[in-house]
């Protein structure tokens, strides 16, 4: 049976980018349950790079992951309006005073400026902050550049190998999947929003990561969408809608459902909110509903990622709760993960994400 250093559970972008950032320093073996990497979350995302998005605890590595982003060609400049009706006006305030004294841009625009830049807005829409930096991700192809990085630098991918049991013995685990046994000194919970269930079949004790689905639409509307439309945001989180390529709007409701980690798929009731909400903004005309699907994003209770080892061991380690988050901070927060768990000096401080915040938790028996 081999044996490797690290074995991590999951390829999605949080175990794949964790693999390209530690393969060459450690003996790596990634175990993917699905037949291609990135199936249920990193291959439904219409993810897009706002230093807004999560908050401020979520910023710094955000903007730690723009220069390896940008230099990598996986951005594409979009710019962000986050739009408010008299409701939302407050949401706009608060917006604005959580990034002051950083180095995110937000410029408060009125009516007429709106009006620029959302051609058929209706009328009760009245005020914005403009995002300019905000830019569109290039998820598949970032996705596969970790997975080649990890490759070349000697990980090894198994696929279609569903964790079916983890024993820890003298040596470390022992894994046994759909792919057969291996055995690795420290086992890595990269599995989104399977995190919970794979520490569970360890032993180790669930720390609260919920899997919410939520719901992408694509449209075509009259007129057509126009290619340098930004980002549109609702400020008091009902909406956002961005164009895509063909002249197609990706729409979604914001929705965050709780559910089971599971295959999920869209809602009618979910599609049907996306479009009426959008029917409230703009006078355009849905010709049709070309293409609907949902993704799952994950969150621990305090929606900050989670990166440490368990309770203080030294032979489990997390990398979960990523959220929606987790692909414009990827290259970041791999090289955060890869630090703590090769016993580096951290780039940034890590205490708001490590697992040791939860405090100490009962160790869960398993059998069979």
């Amino acid at each position: 049976m081999k044996r490797y250093d690290v074995a991590i559970i999951g390829a999605g972008m949080a175990g794949a980018s964790l693999a390209a950032e530690i393969a060459g320093e450690a003996t790596v073996l990634l175990l993917e349950a699905e037949e291609r990497p990135g199936y249920h979350s990193t291959g439904r995302s219409a993810a897009f790079w706002s230093e807004t998005y999560g908050g401020p605890l979520i910023q710094p590595l955000t903007r730690a992951s723009y220069d390896p982003l940008a230099k990598g060609g996986f951005l594409k400049p979009r710019g962000a309006l986050h739009i408010a009706d008299a409701g939302g006006e407050a949401a706009l305030d608060a917006l604005q005073r959580d990034f002051e004294g950083t180095e995110v841009e937000l410029e408060r625009l009125g009516r007429a400026a709106l009006e620029r830049r959302i051609p058929g807005l209706k009328k009760e829409w009245t005020g914005a902050l403009w995002e300019p930096s905000c830019a569109d991700i290039d998820v598949a192809g970032l996705h596969a550049d970790f997975l080649k990085r990890a490759r070349r630098s000697g990980a090894e991918l198994a696929t279609d190998a569903r964790l079916e049991a983890a024993e820890r013995g003298g040596a470390g685990w022992r894994l046994e999947t759909r792919q057969g046994g291996f055995e690795a000194a420290i086992l890595v919970d990269a599995a989104g929003a399977w995190a919970d269930p794979v520490a569970s079949l360890a032993g180790i004790a669930p720390i609260g990561i919920q899997p919410y689905r939520r719901t992408m639409v694509q449209l075509r509307v009259d007129p057509e969408a126009l290619a340098d439309l930004p980002l549109v945001v609702d400020a008091l989180g009902r909406f956002y809608f961005k164009p895509e390529a063909g002249g197609r709007l990706w729409l979604s409701p914001h929705d965050e459902t709780p559910c089971d980690a599971c295959d999920c798929s869209p809602e009618e009731e979910d599609v049907a909110l996306a479009i009426d909400r959008l029917e409230r903004v703009a006078g355009w005309r849905i010709e049709r509903v070309e293409h609907k699907w949902a993704g799952l994003r994950s969150f621990a209770r305090d929606r900050l990622p989670v990166y440490g080892f368990a309770d203080g061991r030294r032979d489990f380690f997390w990398c979960a709760g990523q959220g929606g988050f987790g692909i414009q901070t990827a290259p970041a927060a791999a090289r955060l993960a890869a630090d703590l768990l090769l016993g580096r000096d951290t780039w940034l401080d890590p205490t708001p994400y490590l697992a040791s915040r939860f405090g100490p938790r009962p160790a869960v028996r398993t059998t069979g």
